[in-house]
């Protein structure tokens, strides 16, 4: 059970999720805080959550022993700038949910020599079905890494990575594969439709086709190539359709796109970090 002071700067998605993620694991309101300009925003988390909330980030960062940045990568310079006084004061664990800013961004703009730990969670965290992979400054100990991988696990898987340098490649698998499964599945959808569904059928179809497909591979020992064969009886429907994409070069199409995905990511690390 968590019973550390956790404080949010901004209120939007992803945080919203992660403090609903954690009431539902029964963190008390009380204990999270909110930092968020906007009004509307605020009352509305103070309502739904009964969390504390307040438009003042060094009050927030004064207040708890968690730090969790939520706020725009583009955003990020001038928030860390203005706590950067307090944070030295307090010595909070930081933790980013910020995609593209390397931690040694985050250490220059907030004093340096702080425990910081870089998140990528991806869209599903949403629904409270999320994979996040974590990388910890050496100065974050173990009672630090446990709390911030329970904080962000309350919004689904989390694993550890040893390198930094890996979080691009997490970034072109989980962070952005959630738009890869939504291709594919709008790609059945229209092919089921041009088959002589109607765009209803066709929808529910292929959505739990998904959820089953996704659902079998997480409950399964098995990987994914061993689930296909398993699936894919010879001479039969499935090996025809499966055939006809591995020859159109699905695998290597994928291949390229990741590559594509990681390499924006070091381009964009580098911009938004200021060209370091």
């Amino acid at each position: 059970m968590i019973d550390t002071n956790i404080g949010f700067i901004g209120g939007g998605n992803m945080a919203r999720s992660l403090i609903g993620g954690l009431v539902a694991d029964g963190v008390a309101p009380q204990r999270l805080w909110v930092a968020e300009p906007d009004a509307g925003r605020r009352a509305g988390l103070a309502a739904q959550f009964g969390v504390k909330v307040t438009a003042d980030n060094n009050a927030l960062a004064t207040a708890v022993d968690a730090l969790v940045l939520a706020v725009k990568p583009q955003q990020m310079q001038a928030v860390c700038g203005g706590i950067a006084a307090v944070v030295q004061q307090r010595k909070p664990l930081v933790i980013s949910i910020a995609a593209g800013l390397r931690l040694e961004a985050l250490q220059r703009w907030l004093g340096g020599e702080l425990a910081l730990v870089r998140t990528m969670p991806n869209t599903p965290a949403l629904v409270q079905s999320g994979a996040t992979a974590l990388f910890a400054t050496p100065q974050v100990n173990n009672v630090q890494r446990e709390l911030a991988e329970g904080i962000m696990r309350a919004v689904g898987l989390t694993l550890w990575l040893e390198d930094e340098g890996q979080m691009d490649a997490v970034t072109a698998l989980s962070g952005s594969g959630p738009a890869y499964f939504f291709l594919v599945m709008e790609a059945m959808q229209q092919a089921g439709v041009q088959l002589g569904l109607t765009a209803d059928m066709a929808r529910l179809l292929t959505l739990q086709t998904a959820f089953g497909a996704a659902k079998m591979a997480l409950e399964s020992r098995e990987d994914a190539a061993v689930l296909r064969r398993q699936v894919t009886s010879p001479g039969g429907t499935t090996e025809r359709a499966i055939g006809i994409l591995q020859q159109g070069g699905l695998e290597e199409l994928f291949a390229r796109a990741l590559a594509g995905a990681r390499d924006r990511s070091q381009e964009l690390a580098t911009l938004l970090g200021g060209g370091q």
